[in-house]
Order: structure tokens, then C-alpha cells, then sequence
């Protein structure tokens, strides 16, 4: 398949901008002197256990990259494949011999993560050739069910209390209990499904060489949304779900030949056209982050 991968993708349609495709290296100490306060609480207790250091010298990932101490450009993700035990938890949320689950340095949505697989053959080739392994393409999806679950809780606890549907919920509990009766779930109004907030997806043009799966919230809100190729590399069919795979290659093609980056801007809520006017769109979204908050 003729795909213009990595450094060779025409700059018209790279998501990112320089700074973020420049940002990534591995840190001079494996310390974790990282003073910030993680920002998801959840996110930062996996379930999968961080490894140490030592152990990850056994991974079979690891142990086929160069001994390299910095990743420049587009291999920028490498350094989280390479050393995930040199970053702090939280940029790091998870990783074993197959993944690394990071948090996206560089934000669109109010949770956005970054899953990597480790797979040495896999890796560095583009999203749609490596998904095309149907057994690879199933451990994908299996990682990627449990990290939307992982964000929807994540969704759930920054937001539920904003919210009309799981405020309900809480009342009817507490009326309930009041009451002295038995919680029946079935009788229970179901609250806010958190889940279907939450999307997953490659792009069709990846701006790093390396496989990286986008896990995110459905709002694009965050000051790390600045342009206009941001906004619509995820709210626009340049972002490609990972139930989508495997696809023909027909109409692999036709999707790689779309330019969904130059499209109008339209909100992914509302539907509104801010045509080429990202200001605009930019302080709507903000009202629509806090509607869609309340929902």
C-alpha cells in the first residue's frame, strides 16, 4: 500500500505543530522527582501494576531499540516505548512487556490518552498496515475496551456531579435509603453512561512514526486544542476508530486521500459551521463543555 508515512506526510496534513512533535525526550534520571500534582486520579491507579525498571530490562520491546537517551521529532513517542520507568506516573499511567499507556503530553479533549503498543514489528509501521494483523488488531481492541472504561470512570468522577442524569440517580439512592427500603437497580433510574463519551481511534495521516491509539473524551475541550487542524484531526473522520479494522484497502486509500483538515469547523455537538473560524469555535466550545457537563 502506497502510504506517505512519517516524515515523508505532506505538511498540509499534519495534526500537530512543531513544539508538540519536538517535545518528547527521556528524562537524564530514572527518579521520580516529578513534584506536580497528577491529574487523574484514577488514570494514576491502574489496574495493571507499574513495573520497575529492572523488570522492564526483561521486556521484549525494549530490548530490540537502540540504547538511545533522547528521541528526536516524529520518534518522539519512542521514549515512552524505550524507558516508560524514567517518566513520573503521572505521564505514565500503566505499562508491561506488550504496552505503555501515557497521558497525552499534548491534550485535546479533558482526558486524552495515548495507548503503545511495544510490539517490535509493529510499531513503526503505519496504523494501517499493523491493524490489518487481525490477532494484533485484537489485542488493540481488548486494551482499548479497557481504557475507555478507564476513562468513562475517570469522566464520572470529574463530572457526575454536574450531571442531571447521575444526579437523579444519587437522589432516588438517597430517597431510597431514607425510606428504609431496598436499593432495586432495576427500578433505579440508570444515571449518565460515561462510556459513550468516550472515543478511541489512529489517524489517518499520524504525525509521530510511532503506533500510538488516541483514547479521549468526546468534548475537545482543553487550551491545548489551539488550531484549527487540531480540532478537526479529532472531530472529523481523519480520526479513524479502532472498530473500523480491519478495512479493505479500497477503503484504506480513500481515506487517506481525504483532506479533513482543511474542512469548515463544525461543532461536534450542536453541528454549528464556524467555517474557517477557529476563535469562534474555540469560545463555543467552552459553552458547550459546560452544557454538555450537565447532560
Amino acid at each position: 500500500m502506497d502510504l506517505r508515512l512519517h516524515n515523508e506526510r505532506p505538511v498540509a496534513q499534519d495534526s500537530l505543530t512543531g513544539e508538540e512533535i519536538s517535545s518528547t525526550t527521556i528524562p537524564p534520571s530514572t527518579t521520580n522527582n516529578d513534584t506536580r500534582s497528577p491529574k487523574l486520579t484514577e488514570l494514576c491507579s491502574p489496574s495493571k501494576k507499574r513495573t520497575s525498571a529492572k523488570e522492564s530490562s526483561t521486556h521484549s520491546g525494549p530490548q530490540t531499540l537502540p540504547a538511545l537517551t533522547s528521541f528526536t521529532g516524529r520518534a518522539g513517542l519512542g521514549a515512552y516505548i524505550h524507558a516508560p520507568e524514567s517518566f513520573p506516573a503521572s505521564r505514565i499511567i500503566s505499562y508491561d512487556e506488550n504496552f505503555v499507556v501515557a497521558n497525552d503530553l499534548f491534550p485535546k479533549s479533558s482526558v486524552h490518552l495515548l495507548l503503545l503498543p511495544r510490539h517490535p514489528e509493529k510499531q513503526l509501521l503505519h496504523p494501517y498496515e499493523a491493524l490489518q494483523d487481525i490477532e494484533f488488531l485484537s489485542t488493540i481492541q481488548e486494551e482499548v475496551r479497557k481504557l475507555k472504561l478507564l476513562v468513562a470512570k475517570e469522566l464520572q468522577r470529574r463530572f457526575s456531579k454536574f450531571s442531571s442524569k447521575d444526579q437523579e440517580r444519587e437522589e432516588a439512592i438517597e430517597n431510597a435509603l431514607e425510606a428504609g427500603k431496598e436499593l432495586d437497580e432495576a427500578t433505579l433510574p440508570p444515571g449518565r453512561d460515561w462510556s459513550a463519551e468516550v472515543v478511541a481511534g489512529i489517524h489517518s495521516h499520524p504525525s509521530m512514526s510511532h503506533l500510538h491509539i488516541h483514547i479521549l473524551s468526546v468534548d475537545h475541550y482543553n487550551q491545548c486544542m489551539r488550531h484549527r487542524k487540531h480540532y478537526n484531526s479529532f472531530a472529523t473522520p481523519f480520526l479513524v476508530g479502532v472498530d473500523e479494522f480491519p478495512m479493505k484497502k479500497e477503503d484504506m486509500k480513500r481515506r487517506f486521500k481525504e483532506r479533513f483538515l482543511q474542512q469548515d469547523l463544525v461543532c461536534w455537538r450542536c453541528g454549528r459551521n464556524f467555517g474557517n473560524k477557529f476563535k469562534g469555535l474555540k469560545e463555543h466550545l467552552e459553552e458547550e463543555f459546560e452544557e454538555w457537563k450537565k447532560e
